[in-house]
């Protein structure tokens, strides 16, 4: 069970006998095996925040590679788990630039530190009086200038700002929730709420547009390869229907939207194959990313591409060979290529690929991927080495 901050707690680590409790904390491993000599240590030096001290020390850990110079932050277990990743918040933030923001549940300030460096000025508010506290530090500690307060997310404020929420995602089970109603605050009430307003809502990305039809525009979002956001849109700030939008920590990143053009044609595979990422997909603009990219389709309800150059700078999948899918005809295949390491894609069939690579009793020295999908209704194979074609 995650360690439950007191304000008593915040004023201790902010202080200069916490800061030297944290310190001295930070130089023990913290790991299963030295756990009991760990906190026993962390008892006599410290005292009665102990605890404290350890679990900032722990998440100060965690947050590395999710939250940049948070060296000094405070978290709590929660609202770690919930903050966005800096490359995601700072994307956001700059779509909001030069406006004033509101961030109404601001939890200990990832996004808000974000905000507060682009917009014309910026406020914070949360209901949570510890994760203010721990907001302020963190704010302070980066270098922003943010008001922050404590109020109902649900109560707004006179004035124009953008509205700027991140609404908890997980039921009292710590299951994650899918439903409008079951986020804290709701987001019907939240978008009742704001109604006329410019309002920004992250969500998970399994949220089914149709449940937020007050949403003007959607935004899923992937850092590196994996979804990490769908982003809600209300009001000027919505300037397409659907988006998707790719970032990597290496600070590129693209967009394509449903503005652009989506005549692909749908005909037999070409010398590539092309797994469009996952926030074009879930953003349902397959077609409009093959399009752009001279791409085009297998079947018109998978989302595979294909095409005789890939996109630059993207993992595409160069074809060796291919034919109807059987486990049979798979095996031969494997067998004349020696291939001993499989990498296994999967769509339109259901096909467990941890068990299928164990029957393939693979014994070769090659490497490559299988991509196994469906083309109208017959399943398909399609053997590939996996290249990056860099960008010219």
């Amino acid at each position: 069970m995650a360690y439950s901050f007191t304000l008593d707690d915040v004023a201790f680590l902010r202080s200069e006998a916490g800061e030297a409790a944290l310190a001295t904390c930070a130089e023990l491993p913290l790991t299963e095996r030295t756990r009991i000599a760990d906190v026993a240590t962390a008892r006599r030096v410290v005292g009665d925040h102990y605890a404290a001290a350890l679990e900032t020390v722990l998440l100060r850990r965690k947050a590395v590679t999710k939250v940049d110079g948070s060296a000094g932050w405070l978290f709590t277990g929660d609202s770690l788990q919930q903050a966005s990743a800096s490359v995601v918040a700072r994307h956001r933030a700059e779509r909001l630039a030069g406006r004033e923001v509101h961030d109404v549940t601001c939890s200990i300030g990832a996004d808000l530190v974000e905000l507060a460096k682009t917009a014309s000025a910026c406020t914070g508010s949360d209901l949570d009086e510890v994760r203010l506290a721990m907001a302020r530090h963190n704010c302070a500690q980066a270098g922003v200038d943010a008001d922050l307060l404590q109020a109902d997310a649900l109560r707004p404020r006179d004035g124009n700002a953008v509205v700027v929420a991140d609404p908890a995602r997980r039921d009292s089970s710590g299951r994650r929730t899918w439903k409008p109603a079951d986020f804290a605050p709701p987001l019907d009430e939240l978008a009742a709420a704001y109604s006329g307003r410019d309002l920004v809502v992250k969500c998970a990305p399994g949220l089914p547009p149709e449940s937020v039809p007050w949403a003007d525009e959607i935004e899923l979002v992937s850092l590196d390869g994996q979804v990490r956001e769908a982003c809600l849109w209300a009001g000027e700030q919505a300037t397409v229907k659907r988006r998707a939008t790719v970032l990597r920590s290496d600070g590129t990143q693209w967009t394509v939207t449903d503005a652009e053009p989506d005549e692909v044609p749908v005909a037999p595979v070409g010398e590539w194959i092309v797994d469009p990422d996952g926030a074009v997909v879930r953003a349902g603009l397959v077609r409009h990313y093959g399009a752009r990219h001279g791409l085009w389709q297998l079947d018109e309800r998978i989302a595979y591409l294909t095409g005789d150059r890939p996109p630059p700078g993207v993992r595409a999948f160069r074809v060796i060979e291919h034919g109807p899918y059987q486990e049979k005809s798979l095996r031969a295949m494997l067998r004349r290529h020696e291939i001993g390491r499989l990498e296994i894609l999967i769509r339109g069939l259901d096909v467990d690929p941890d068990a299928l690579r164990r029957r393939m009793k693979l014994g070769g020295t090659q490497e490559a991927s299988v991509v196994l999908t469906r083309i109208g209704r017959a399943p398909f194979a399609f053997l590939c080495r996996a290249e990056v074609i860099e960008p010219a």
